[in-house]
């Protein structure tokens, strides 16, 4: 048996739909192999669905295309004040971002196919921001709520979802 897991999460992020490839030596019915998995892994970390894929595929690190977080930021900053910053951050169109003493610039119109969407929720107000992954990297979601709230605030992140760009339309992989 062998196992590749999707795209890493970046540190500090929580997960949600998270997926991996898994090679047998043998042939084991789905249902049987998935039935194994869950008895092997403790509830939270367990799977959920599994299905067969030709082996001419290609890996999940390279079919996932596209991540979906949420950002729930806590402290008061009232939602209407996030969304007028992510518009103000948008309209500028490039986002740097300096990480281990090196500054990358995103141009937020590529690696961001959806607009950011923000909600609140209780006491907090959450950020759904979808971001294009590949080979270059991807822009951190914290960091773009970061810049647009221009100060430190204490964040929570995760990934609620991964997906597969099909021509324009998006898929999950199960």
């Amino acid at each position: 048996m062998r196992i590749a897991f999707g795209p890493a999460l970046p540190v500090g992020t929580a997960g949600e739909r998270e997926y991996f490839d898994l090679w047998l030596t043998r042939f084991v019915p789905a249902e049987q192999a998935l039935a194994l998995l869950r008895n092997a892994s403790v509830e939270e970390l367990g799977a959920y669905a599994g299905a067969y894929v030709p082996a001419s595929e290609r890996s999940l690190g390279a079919l996932l295309e596209v991540a979906q977080y949420d950002v729930s930021v806590e402290g008061g900053i009232p939602q209407e004040e996030i969304e007028h910053s992510l518009e103000d951050l948008l309209r500028v169109g490039t986002l740097s971002v300096e990480h281990k003493d090196k500054t990358k610039v995103f141009n937020l119109a590529e690696v961001l196919p959806k607009r950011p969407e923000v909600r609140c929720e209780g006491d907090r107000i959450v950020t759904r921001v979808t971001v294009r992954m590949g080979e270059q990297g991807s822009l951190r979601p914290d960091a773009l709520v970061t810049a647009a709230v221009g100060r430190p605030v204490r964040l929570m992140v995760t990934r609620t979802d991964l997906l597969i760009d099909d021509g324009g339309v998006w898929r999950r992989p199960l």
